[in-house]
């Protein structure tokens, strides 16, 4: 099994030491991801890409498994590897389309169109964070469709 550094834990223990009511202070480098967020999605508030941004990084987490769960958690900011590791693996693999549905059911008002924007606008600021390999491996595992959701041209055999 593998673990994850010292350093970087994917997953916070519960019960901190922050009072009850009051919220952490954000990591420079997930308000950082958030910002590209709403960069690439064009949202008018920090506040609107960052609530689009967790519920794609929690759907995401629920098709990556193995090595590459935890290899992407490791390179995410960690409040974003927070969302991903704590998600319970989904029982089937969804198609690319049944994906962003399922990221519409969890958006308030969301149509597939818009939950497509959502879901490409932040999958496709991942490569230059988490790195072109672990991109394709996470690709690798999840069925075709996907990588145009990253950003990538898929290719298919003729």
């Amino acid at each position: 099994m593998t673990t994850l550094t010292p350093q970087k834990p994917a997953v916070p223990q519960p019960g901190g030491n922050i009072p009850a009511g009051s919220r952490p202070v954000r990591e420079p480098a997930w308000l950082e991801l958030v910002d590209a967020v709403r960069e690439a999605g064009q949202y008018p508030t920090r506040s609107e890409a960052e609530s689009v941004t967790r519920v794609v990084l929690s759907a995401l987490g629920g098709h990556v498994v193995g090595d590459e769960r935890v290899d992407l958690a490791r390179a995410l900011p960690e409040e974003a590897a927070r969302v991903v590791a704590s998600q319970i693996p989904a029982t089937r693999p969804l198609t690319a389309a049944e994906f962003v549905d399922s990221v519409a059911a969890r958006i308030e008002g969301a149509t597939p169109a818009t939950a497509r924007w959502d879901v490409s606008s932040v999958l496709s600021v991942l490569p230059p964070l988490v790195g072109d390999e672990l991109v394709t491996r996470v690709l690798a595992q999840l069925p075709p469709g996907y990588a145009l959701l990253f950003g990538r041209a898929e290719l298919t055999p003729a």
